[in-house]
């Protein structure tokens, strides 16, 4: 009998009908002798639109209250699938962020969990009810209500798994498992048997959306396995471990596409120690993420620096290094935001040579000229003009032979 935390998504959990399927996959955990803990997250669409209404009375509404208004979707999921269960004589209770004990710092939208006491939720496993925790919340320090950010319900299940010493979590979506590239730009996507925590945080932070960055990290540091699978489909998934020696067969687990992103270039900086710590500075201090930085040999005394951040922060970003520019005494400041990330991730890499070469090698054949290159022991990411999208990565996919079943993978 082991003690699984389950967590599903908005599309799990998208009406009605698909609440009571969520139901029946409790009931049936429950039945094969499991002890149960689930997450849910809001029903779909519900926090777009619970944002949209906060914003057709306010076009930048108090974070306080917003923490306080998108909270409740995932409470309302909560309570349905308890009414759900207990409606076929599974006893469950809804509780929320509080009720579990999840503490949080005091940043709204966007908190850091800092703690959680289980005790009550143990006590409700004990007390023979399964229980049904509303995902994506907290509370501060303040005892005020805070969210954890996009995609915080998957940070809040393994954290309560960590808290509960569950053997094993398991996260719910709308497809099979993790797959070697997105199977919708390439059909030839294969599902992953098996991913490493480290491929699996590059991959989420480069773009694939099956799991939150954060609960990668929490995954990682306590050694949480964590198995993504479909709501509906018996599969048993992608299971998200600890690296075993059988994955440095694989160079190249999968290739990951980023739109989101946008590229500055500051000219004419003035090549003396300092200027740059100011610029990125200014930049971080207004919570934006630089990724990619790239600065230009000097000459005549003046270089140029580019760097990336999100799309969606880029005129923020541009109006700020225009003004560092003036204050520095630097030259134009340009934006280009047709641009997206390629990235091939694999553990395989740290122990093969010429992978960059072979990246660099198949995305000159098909013409992609490269504008910028970052690496890290387990991946290489290229930003490339948009319009090569979807050929970038089903060449890359093709290159590395993704769509062929390796050891294991």
């Amino acid at each position: 009998m082991a003690l699984i935390v389950q967590k599903f998504g908005g599309t799990s959990v998208g009406s009605i009908d698909r609440i009571k399927n969520v139901a029946n996959i409790v009931r049936k955990s429950r039945e094969m002798g499991h002890r149960i803990v689930v997450v849910v997250s809001a029903m779909s669409g519900e926090t777009d639109r619970l944002v949209r209404l906060a914003q057709e009375i306010s076009p930048e509404p108090n974070e306080r209250e917003l923490d306080m208004l998108l909270s409740s979707g995932e409470r309302v999921t909560s309570a349905l699938l308890a009414i759900a269960l207990n409606e076929i004589d599974i006893p469950a209770r809804s509780m929320t962020g509080r009720q579990v004990g999840i503490r949080t710092d005091n940043v709204h939208t966007r908190a850091r969990i800092e703690s959680i006491s289980a005790d009550r939720l143990l006590e409700t496993l004990e007390g023979g009810f399964i229980p049904i925790v509303a995902g994506f919340q907290g509370i501060s320090s303040e005892e005020n209500v805070t969210t954890l950010g996009r995609g915080g319900s998957d940070t809040t299940a393994v954290a309560l798994a960590v808290a509960v010493k569950a053997d094993r979590c398991d996260i719910y979506t709308d497809v099979l498992g993790v797959y070697t590239a997105d199977p919708n730009l390439v059909p030839k996507a294969r599902k992953l048997d098996w991913v490493s925590y480290e491929e699996m945080l590059e991959m989420a932070s480069l773009g694939a959306k099956v799991l939150q960055t954060r609960s990668v990290e929490f995954a990682m540091k306590y050694k949480m396995p964590v198995r993504v699978r479909s709501t509906f489909s018996e599969d048993p998934g992608t299971l998200v471990t600890e690296e075993e020696k059988r994955m440095e067969h694989i160079v190249v687990s999968g290739i990951t596409l980023d739109r989101n992103q946008a590229k500055i270039t500051v000219q004419d900086v003035p090549d003396k120690p300092g200027l740059a710590a100011r610029l990125f500075e200014t930049i971080s201090n207004q919570s934006i993420i630089v990724d990619m930085i790239v600065q230009n040999v000097g000459q005549d005394g003046l270089t140029d620096i580019s760097f990336t951040v999100p799309r969606s922060d880029a005129r923020k970003a541009e109006r700020l290094a225009t003004t560092v520019a003036t204050e520095i005494g630097a030259g134009e400041v340009r934006i280009k935001d047709d641009i997206v990330k390629i990235s091939i991730v694999g553990v395989g890499m740290r122990s093969h040579s010429g992978v960059a070469a072979q990246m660099f090698s198949a995305l000159a054949r098909e013409g992609i000229n490269i504008l910028m290159i970052s690496t890290s022991e387990i991946k290489i990411s290229c930003l490339i003009d948009e319009k090569y999208s979807d050929l970038s990565i089903k060449s890359l996919h093709a290159e590395f032979r993704l769509d062929t079943k390796g050891d294991g993978s």
